[in-house]
């Protein structure tokens, strides 16, 4: 008996307990999370510290890359360019949804095709040649206008791409928010003698508020960040017009071989996310109750 006391009151490892557990589950996630994300994040952390020419690594360079970034009018220049795009698709997007009820099915579509489907799709619309936009604009007696010859119009029809392919995501994401909404205020306002327009901007829209910048910030990250479907359609043309941030970046890797330079614009492209990222998580904690 004291012997088999003894034995129970010997403390045990934790360690077979724990790769015996449910821990040991996320072992392949972890593994494959650390390959395609931490890995090459720690990796361009690195680089955007270092000198390239060529593919060729001259040495240390430390925050020189980032100087010589913010000081590039080029870089500057897709910044605005990235600005622009984001605001005017993030606006469009959500004055979109007004409507959007309606088609509740054909409008979750765009969503499910690939971007460089849509960059191609996209392409062979505003062609020149065989393309429908400029019959279409014709018909309005807008003439002589190649969406993809100018720089106001490709814009415009990267902008016009990228309202058609994302406002689902916006829809959806509304759309879950309105389900959660109590119905029991909206009653009571209806009771009250609240006509439609008041129960909304008094009750619904406050209530839908957190749900609706949380739409907004995930919308803005996803915009900032494009890069298929503009390098398809445009690769960054005519001029600089529709360069982007991500575009100048991809150019400046592997056009202009200056890989450190690019990794820096990505750090700094990362950080912003990052923040916006931030933001959101706090509005999603929020609730979309709380006023």
């Amino acid at each position: 008996m004291g012997t088999a006391g003894a034995a129970r009151a010997r403390p045990r490892s934790r360690w077979p307990a724990l790769f015996a557990g449910p821990h040991v589950l996320l072992l392949p996630a972890a593994i494959a999370l650390a390959a395609v994300s931490v890995y090459p994040l720690a990796y361009g952390i690195v680089a955007s510290l270092r000198q390239y020419r060529y593919g060729l690594d001259l040495g240390f360079a430390g925050i020189d890359n980032y100087l010589n970034v913010l000081q590039d009018a080029t870089f500057i220049t897709a910044l605005g360019t990235t600005a622009k795009y984001v605001v005017l698709c993030v606006l469009l997007v959500n004055r979109q949804l007004a409507g959007a009820s309606l088609w509740r099915i054909g409008i979750i579509l765009p969503m499910t095709v690939a971007p460089v489907v849509v960059g191609v799709m996209w392409r062979l619309i505003y062609a020149s040649d065989i393309g429908i936009a400029d019959p279409v604009l014709g018909l309005f007696g807008v003439q002589g206008v190649h969406v993809l010859g100018a720089e106001w119009s490709a814009f415009l029809g990267v902008v016009l791409l990228d309202v058609w392919e994302w406002t689902p995501l916006m829809f959806l994401i509304l759309l879950a928010g309105l389900q959660t909404i109590p119905q029991e205020p909206l009653e009571a306002a209806v009771m009250d003698g609240a006509s439609p327009l008041r129960v909304f901007f008094d009750h619904v829209l406050p209530m839908l508020r957190p749900v609706l910048f949380v739409a907004i910030v995930l919308r803005t990250i996803d915009a900032i960040g494009t890069f298929d479907q503009v390098y398809v359609l445009t690769r960054g043309g005519p001029g600089v017009s529709t360069q982007l941030f991500s575009i100048y970046a991809y150019n400046t890797a592997f056009l202009f071989t200056q890989e450190g330079r690019a990794m820096a614009m990505v750090v700094l492209l990362l950080a912003a996310v990052l923040v916006l990222a931030g933001i959101a998580i706090r509005l999603v904690r929020l609730g979309p109750g709380t006023r």
